[in-house]
């Protein structure tokens, strides 16, 4: 017996659970204490000296004197909510808990706008809850077991040393001593769980949020890995129109002079020189709708409204377009609806058998729409076609829509609306 029961005082659960108990109470008693203070503070000079239109009296003064200073208080406290809820998951870990962190205040959003909006989330509040409650009942339950941890085994040295009596007479207060120890440890792994339980219950975020964070954060990284591909795609650009497109060109060139310079040369070496010009001049046309379908040059520089009139003036198909923006959009969203404009009007131009389309881009509150139509024969189906499987893909990638109604015999419209916060 006396093997099995002293045990707990050495068992891995109980003092992590001690020191949890005793950190949660350290947490709770600063800002309780800072809080009376200056509660009481304002309430002592506020009776002595009471605020003009009270007559005087010493009871209102003071009971003036000690909300003024809890009103200011109480939002600092508030605002402090974020920190004590994660000192406390920090401590808890200690207990072997994994809670969900507390939602940081966003990039971009002011501290005066975050705190509006916690001031008014159910989540704070539980949070605030747990601090009120599990915060005196930490200090409560840890000054008993701090209690028991040392007078209990002060007993018991106090028992041994004492010269008083005989050992079986001082026996009942080392034995009390050992209960109280023994009790302590009980009590600490009970008021531990207990405190678990609480923290689940109060400071875990509820399974939607997680989920709302989850697919925030997913928006987020998905927005990073577009913006990233469309500035790996301006580098490539960039790369092509100043090193390989302008070896092309010169290499175009050598080969028009060298053709006119053989003019009067063996048939055989005008036609090599001719076909080789030829060649160069082709590869040359390739390369610049490749830089092109990367990343136009003229998006960055002109914007959209630019960049659109160069694809419809660049269309075989006559197109009407209009373009009524308010802004730039944000350069992912600008290179999508570029993107999508070109490939639906090269695929009026390829499979149509249109006589005339129309492009209309429209910037609204909060998005971009896009309509590209032609008086086509119809049947695009976005099943089969690879092209406009592309296209609905690059829209969803920054969380836009995209629709096709092509009937048999036409006439084809797609729409499309992307975000544009």
């Amino acid at each position: 017996m006396w093997g099995n029961v002293p045990a707990v005082l050495w068992s891995r659960r109980t003092w992590p659970a001690v020191a949890g108990l005793l950190i949660g109470a350290v947490l709770w008693l600063v800002p309780a204490a800072l809080t009376m203070t200056i509660v009481g503070a304002g309430m002592l000079i506020g009776s002595e000296h009471p605020p003009p239109g009270l007559g005087g009296s010493e009871k209102l003064g003071g009971t003036v004197g000690g909300t003024v200073p809890l009103v200011v208080v109480l939002p600092v406290l508030l605002a402090l909510t974020f920190r004590f809820t994660v000192w406390h998951q920090a401590r808890l870990r200690l207990l072997g808990a994994d809670l969900a962190p507390p939602a940081a205040r966003p990039p971009g959003m002011s501290r005066r706008s975050w705190l509006a909006r916690q001031a008014v989330s159910a989540t704070t509040w539980r949070q605030v809850r747990y601090h009120a409650l599990g915060g005196a009942f930490l200090t409560a339950a840890g000054v008993v077991v701090l209690a028991g941890l040392v007078f209990g085994p002060g007993f018991v040295v106090a028992a041994a040393l004492s010269g008083k009596g005989s050992l079986l007479q001082r026996s009942p207060i080392a034995a009390l001593g050992v209960g109280m120890a023994v009790a302590a440890g009980w009590l600490a792994r009970g008021a531990a769980a207990l405190d678990l339980a609480l923290a689940r219950r109060l400071l875990q975020p509820p399974a939607a949020e997680l989920l709302a964070r989850r697919v925030a954060a997913l928006s987020a990284s998905r927005a990073a890995v577009v913006e990233a591909a469309d500035a790996e795609r301006r580098r490539i650009e960039r790369d092509l129109h100043d090193g390989t497109q302008q070896r092309l060109v010169s290499l175009a060139m050598n080969l028009g002079m060298t053709r006119a310079a053989v003019a009067d040369a063996d048939p055989a070496v005008r036609a090599a020189v001719a076909a080789a010009h030829e060649e160069a001049k082709q590869a040359l046309a390739e390369l610049r709708d490749l830089i092109r379908g990367l990343y136009p040059a003229v998006l960055d520089e002109l914007g959209l409204d630019a960049a659109l009139s160069g694809i419809a003036a660049r269309s075989p198909v006559p197109v009407r377009l209009v373009v009524d923006l308010r802004g730039r959009p944000p350069a992912p969203i600008e290179a999508v609806a570029y993107f999508v404009v070109s490939e639906a009007l090269s695929n009026v131009a390829k499979h149509a058998a249109a006589t005339r389309a129309d492009v209309v881009v429209r910037q609204q509150p909060g998005g971009l729409t896009l309509a590209v139509a032609d008086d086509g024969r119809g049947g695009a189906d976005p099943v089969r076609g690879t092209g406009l499987r592309g296209l609905r893909q690059r829209v969803e990638s920054v969380d836009g829509t995209l629709s096709i109604a092509s009937p048999a015999g036409g006439p084809t419209s797609i729409r499309v609306s992307l975000p544009c916060g």
